[in-house]
């Protein structure tokens, strides 16, 4: 056993980098919701990009040691503390038994990722323990449960390692001004120029009706030219406009199938951003290039070894 949990905080989740190739059977992905910082967490400590570490969100969280292990934080800044010794997010640590680890609210950002080294170990369901709620899928106990008072998290022995600090330039501010690149896409000629026009120079905001599954954004109406369409697919990021005109940006918790008009889908990156932002922060969407999208998700992937197998 590695932590003991005392206080779970409000949703505390356990999520490898999510569960692929399930989607004909109607099973979201689920995974973190900041890729960018879930993938820090794990190579600041020389894990695999598929390793579990535990995504919390908005805090505030109590775990204690139950052995000595290396552990490492990255996302947003919750104020965590060691024993009451403040620490910084994007760095690597080493703890003893016995020691406590707490996150307070959110300073800075919405979710924090805690990894240990190894990765934290649980039953895996259809290849992944991504915590998937409203499937009742993944997690500790293969139920789907956020953690809870009590739960014990395991992982592998490890020795002390050099602790690690990501480079400041790696580092997003959670604060600044968000722009979300859009690939015009599915139904984007189903929206006329006006629609369009409007649509990429209004201010949106962050409702506080977003979860998991989906940002819903307020702000200017835009309407297609049809009410719906026959269900189809729906990839990570797109943009979904229902009957009230308000976006919505489809997240890993995202049905797998839907009959809303599109108007295209934001690039994953920085749809990866957008989860770190809470309600009321100001959001804007800008035309996306394809070809500069696409290199910047080869060098991310390549960067962070996605797609390599564990040896």
């Amino acid at each position: 056993m590695t932590f003991e949990v005392i206080k779970p905080g409000f949703l505390t989740l356990l999520q490898d980098y999510g569960r692929y190739g399930m989607q004909h059977l109607g099973m979201a992905t689920g995974g973190p919701l900041d890729e960018h910082a879930f993938l820090w967490a794990n190579r600041l400590l020389d894990n695999h990009y598929n390793c579990a570490a535990l995504e919390i969100t908005l805090g505030p969280v109590r775990l204690r040691a139950l052995q000595a292990v290396q552990i490492a934080i990255a996302g947003a800044d919750f104020a965590a503390r060691i024993n009451q010794q403040p620490i910084e997010p994007w760095r690597s640590y080493w703890i003893e038994a016995g020691d406590e680890l707490s996150f307070a609210a959110a300073r800075c950002g919405v979710r924090a990722y805690l990894a240990v080294g190894g990765g934290f170990e649980a039953k895996l369901q259809h290849g992944s323990c991504a915590t998937v709620m409203r499937e009742r899928c993944g997690g500790l106990q293969g139920d789907g449960r956020r953690l809870e008072a009590g739960d014990r998290l395991e992982c592998r022995p490890a020795s002390p390692g050099q602790t690690q600090q990501v480079p400041p330039r790696y580092v997003p501010d959670y604060g600044a001004p968000l722009r979300l690149r859009l690939l015009p896409s599915y139904q984007y000629d189903q929206f006329d120029a006006a629609q369009v026009r409007r649509f990429f120079s209004s201010d949106y905001q962050v409702s506080p009706h977003s979860d998991r599954m989906g940002y819903r954004l307020s702000g200017p109406e835009i309407r297609a030219s049809l009410d719906g369409i026959i269900s189809e697919g729906i990839a990570y990021g797109a943009v979904q406009v229902p009957g009230d005109g308000q976006p919505i940006v489809l997240l890993r918790d995202r049905q797998t199938i839907g009959g809303y008009p599109k108007i295209g889908c934001v690039a994953s990156l920085d749809a990866a951003q957008l989860a770190q932002r809470g309600p009321g922060a100001v959001i804007r969407f800008t035309p996306g290039d394809f070809a500069e999208v696409e290199t910047e998700r080869l060098d991310f992937n390549r960067f962070f070894g996605i797609g390599v197998s564990r040896r």
